[in-house]
């Protein structure tokens, strides 16, 4: 286990349809939207905010990505210190390395890579200082991390051998199976479970915080998105949806109160 417990902390949006994406999520969750100025040759970047505080990018979806079949989707960025050693140990662990690691001008290095069981996130060793995180609850940001597994505790096993993650308490959902909640530095961060059957690979979910989720769910359907799981109160008191955006990918919101 590592000495220090890292998790996610950057999120972005691989799109087929960057403008529409800017106008739907701008008025779904609240954010603005900055150009982000690339190097020659890099591709178009959209930094989406919170207030002063960025909490993600919007990019066109890459070639070999497309090649590979794969939809709109977002992914979340794992803070790491060294990525190439990182990446190393998530292949000694049993993971994969979908995009080696490589540098990106005036923000980092980067590699994507997949868990044992295939789902895909990414690893950042940015330049310059860290940000402070921000508390789980501040609106426009992400307030939960979900992970749908094929196998709930190994897949836990290996997050916690990597990132230092640990276990906060299992919830019993019935016929949906048990709920692992896990804590990152003590605190409740995100959940692992195994996924439903509709679901095709395991995949991470993210949830962004707004104000009152019916409303929320208001605007998702009025940008042409679909709320394709009902507002629900989860233990704690907060509510949530599931929803896909018009270009296909998938997201949640949680809020406070409905």
């Amino acid at each position: 286990m590592p000495d220090n417990a890292t998790s996610f902390f950057w999120y972005e949006l691989l799109t087929s349809d960057i403008d529409a994406a800017e106008r739907f999520y701008t008025k779904v969750v609240g954010w603005t939207a900055e150009a982000f100025e690339t190097a020659d040759g890099m591709p178009r970047y959209t930094v989406v905010k919170a207030g002063e505080r960025g909490v993600g990018g919007l990019m066109a979806m890459p070639d070999e990505a497309a090649r590979m079949g794969m939809a709109p989707a977002w992914v979340g960025y794992i803070h790491t210190r060294d990525v190439d050693a990182a990446t190393q140990r998530i292949v000694e662990a049993g993971g994969s390395v979908r995009r080696e690691p490589a540098d990106i001008p005036d923000v980092g290095r980067f590699a994507v890579v997949a868990d044992p069981q295939g789902a895909l996130f990414m690893l950042l060793q940015p330049n310059g200082e860290d940000q402070p995180p921000m508390p789980m609850t501040t609106p426009g940001h992400v307030g939960w991390h979900e992970l749908y597994a094929a196998d709930r505790e190994k897949a836990f096993d290996f997050y916690a051998g990597q990132f230092g993650w640990t276990q906060h308490r299992d919830v019993d959902m019935g016929v949906m199976g048990i709920y692992q909640i896990f804590a990152v530095d003590g605190e409740p961060t995100g959940g692992i479970m195994n996924k439903p059957p509709h679901l095709p690979v395991p995949a991470w979910q993210f949830y962004f915080n707004v104000e009152a989720i019916d409303a929320a769910a208001g605007r998702v359907t009025d940008g042409g998105g679909t709320v394709t799981v009902e507002p629900v109160e989860v233990p704690g008191g907060s509510w949530i949806i599931q929803c896909q955006d018009p270009q296909g990918a998938h997201f949640a919101l949680v809020a406070p109160k409905r």
